[in-house]
């Protein structure tokens, strides 16, 4: 009856173990469906702030209105810190060149729920180089071929 008992109390514990770690795992993973690729668009911004965080780095950025007007806008970066650093995005080479106050554009994916939050695409600094995005960063190690 002890026995019983234990093995019992062994699978309760497993099934809720298993059920709280499966909906942590599939917590995260709506990146791809909160936002609307089909309406991709570009434009001039200028960088307010950069966080290089997990589970995607935050960008915060302004882009000026025709009258002048800014507005401030969020973006997640899709490459989670693990794939920056294998393609050699480091902490600290975004931190260097993605400073408040740099110039750059940006494509990105709207949020489908609206709002001034989106999902961050491709950067390009003022020169027009690409600095995220489908190629590996400049000065990145080639990737690999299958």
């Amino acid at each position: 009856m002890i026995r019983s008992h234990a093995t019992c109390w062994c699978i309760v514990a497993v099934l809720g173990s298993l059920a709280v770690s499966g909906s942590v795992a599939t917590a995260h993973h709506g990146t791809l469906v909160s936002y609307d690729r089909d309406k991709a668009w570009t434009a001039k911004a200028v960088v307010t702030d950069f966080r290089y965080m997990n589970p995607h780095a935050q960008i915060y950025f302004d882009i000026k209105d025709d009258k002048d007007h800014a507005g401030h806008w969020s973006g997640e970066l899709l490459p989670n810190p693990a794939q920056l650093i294998a393609s050699g995005w480091t902490r600290k080479r975004s931190i260097e060149m993605l400073k408040a106050g740099t110039a750059i554009t940006v494509t990105v994916a709207p949020a489908r729920a609206g709002g001034m939050v989106v999902l961050i695409m491709r950067i390009l600094n003022d020169k027009g180089e690409e600095l995220l995005g489908a190629a590996p960063p400049p000065g990145a190690a080639p990737r690999p071929q299958p």
